[in-house]
């Protein structure tokens, strides 16, 4: 039997789930590859570029946002954030979960009254964003934990993994925050001499990590530019000002330019859920992958 490669896959246990052990063994070469990158001005010209092309209307998503589902919306960013931590998922696949969910939530409204379509949109979201981005994917029903008020068959979910992907026009690779967070740190660092301080460079990205998650609770992240986000993200925990000065050490060298005044918004965001924002603990996972970065982006500054 040829084996499925493409994210609509068969639950064959030979071909998604692997062992703790073997996950661990795969984390250093996770990390490696995430870190070969290049921060160079066409990398975040490129970025730029692109965040431009799935920007949705603010309006279509508000439409459907504010007045039907935040509480049903909330509930299910803290199962899948629970679960999240349960498997030592990335960072970016928390990110690329709730984006699913947003996304398919402002296009297509669900059933109002009932608790299973949004249970049922989270672990399918879930399901696609670790496929994306982890080496080592559970099954289906090992996703469902953490007391999910239903339980689905794997072929349901798969059929709303579909049903997703359809919805988004099959554009499950996007920009997100972390694409920039990671070269506004390396440019504000170099800008401040603190590029010769491996230790720093890790506390901020652990924190910057953090810090994005919980901004995506609070706010409706696909009303903002990644970019802003990340901005305001790195101007916070570096405990900067939203200034034209401070963003031009961001984007110096490219002809591009962030968006002040989301970028206030968002600083203001921070600000005022500061004292109730609960960082997300720090998994073993996440605090490799920000001292190989850490590494790895003291090269660019």
């Amino acid at each position: 039997m040829a084996v499925s490669l493409n994210l609509y896959c068969n639950e064959a246990p030979n071909e998604i789930v692997v062992s703790c052990e073997a996950y661990d063994d795969d984390d250093d070469d996770n990390e490696s590859d995430h870190c070969s990158v290049d921060y160079d001005d066409d990398l975040l010209i490129n970025l730029f570029e692109t965040e431009v092309y799935q920007m949705l209307e603010s309006k279509v998503v508000s439409s459907r946002f504010h007045h039907n589902i935040v509480t049903a919306r909330k509930d299910a960013i803290q199962w899948m954030l629970k679960v999240h931590c349960f498997y030592r998922f990335r960072p970016e696949t928390a990110y690329l979960s709730i984006s699913y969910m947003d996304r398919f939530l402002s296009a297509r409204p669900l059933p109002q009254g009932k608790g299973w379509p949004m249970q049922l949109l989270s672990v399918s979201c879930l399901s696609l964003a670790a496929k994306m981005e982890e080496t080592a994917v559970p099954f289906l029903l090992d996703l469902q934990i953490m007391k999910p008020r239903f339980l689905f068959k794997p072929k349901t979910v798969q059929r709303m993994e579909v049903l997703v992907m359809q919805t988004l026009n099959w554009r499950l690779r996007i920009i997100t925050p972390f694409d920039f967070v990671y070269c506004f740190i390396a440019r504000i660092s170099s800008c401040f001499n603190d590029s010769h301080q491996p230790n720093r460079l890790c506390h901020l990205f652990s924190l910057a990590s953090d810090l994005i998650i919980d901004i995506c609770i609070a706010i409706d992240s696909l009303d903002y530019p990644p970019s802003a986000i990340a901005a305001a993200v790195v101007l916070w925990i570096t405990n900067l000002s939203v200034d034209e000065q401070n963003l031009g050490h961001l984007h110096n060298g490219v002809n591009q330019v962030i968006n002040t005044g989301m970028v206030k918004k968002i600083y203001k965001v921070i600000e005022g859920k500061r004292s109730s924002l609960k960082l997300m603990p720090q998994s073993p996972t996440c605090v490799l992958e920000a001292a190989l970065l850490c590494k790895e982006i003291a090269k660019y500054c």
